[in-house]
């Protein structure tokens, strides 16, 4: 008789000890889906950021490469990346810089030298960014660097960042 209570012993030690190792199996798997969310969501928000600076330097590097002799290219190329009231009052400026530009036969290039997020969400972002950009002229032939500090505010319009508003800053 002592056989069979040590069967049935071995029988329910097995059981018990399966649905341990079920319990622990259910537990590893919510811990793996839960990393590989977060690290998920920590790819899609680095990627994010990294358009967003990409696109805010170049808008910047846009906005300080100006030649008189393809100026309508060059406008063109920041109004293609600009959107709402920044869009609307630099195209309203485009024909006053078209003259200013062209009169003096000004040439300028840019170059970003720094950029930093200061806020973002999957919509919107600030941008700081540092940049130079080398200038000459009819009346100034020897190249002189301006230094500016801008603020660009970003949207994300159509799956792509634009520049809502830029600021110059101190």
């Amino acid at each position: 008789m002592s056989a069979r209570p040590d069967g049935l012993l071995r029988g329910r030690g097995r059981l018990a000890l399966l649905a341990a190792l079920a319990v622990i199996a259910v537990a590893a798997v919510a811990v793996l889906v839960t990393a590989t969310a977060r690290v998920s969501a920590a790819s899609a928000r680095d990627q994010r950021r990294t358009a967003i600076l990409s696109a805010a330097r170049q808008q910047a590097v846009n906005f300080t490469t100006l030649d008189y002799r393809h100026l309508d290219r060059d406008l063109n190329r920041v109004l293609h990346g600009a959107t709402g009231d920044f869009r609307t009052q630099f195209r309203s400026g485009t024909k006053d810089l078209t003259t200013l530009v062209t009169q003096n036969k000004a040439v300028s290039r840019g170059e970003v030298l720094d950029a930093g997020l200061v806020t973002d969400d999957p919509d919107s972002a600030r941008v700081l960014v540092v940049a130079d950009s080398t200038v000459t002229n009819a009346a100034q032939p020897t190249p002189a660097k301006r230094h500016y500090r801008m603020q660009l505010d970003m949207v994300r319009t159509g799956g792509r960042w634009l520049v809502s508003d830029l600021q110059f800053v101190g």
